[in-house]
């Protein structure tokens, strides 16, 4: 094999392994971004449904204590 097409191949090579490592590094990123959605989702549902249900148990101690 001549030195140029030597080069050509290696460069293909590294070109080729650089591609796959970027679409490594873009599904942990991709992963990394659904865990992050999945947790601020759960955060928001919380705070949603925590301060509905909050509330009338507040009411109830209020009343328990006769403050209502």
């Amino acid at each position: 094999m001549s030195m140029p097409e030597q080069e050509h191949i290696e460069r293909n090579i590294r070109r080729t392994a650089g591609i796959n490592a970027l679409k490594e590094i873009r599904g942990i990123v991709d992963e990394d971004l659904r865990e992050e959605a999945a947790r601020a989702k759960l955060l928001r549902t919380f705070l949603r449904y925590g301060l509905a249900a909050l509330l009338p148990a507040a009411l109830l101690l209020a009343h328990y204590f006769g403050v209502v």
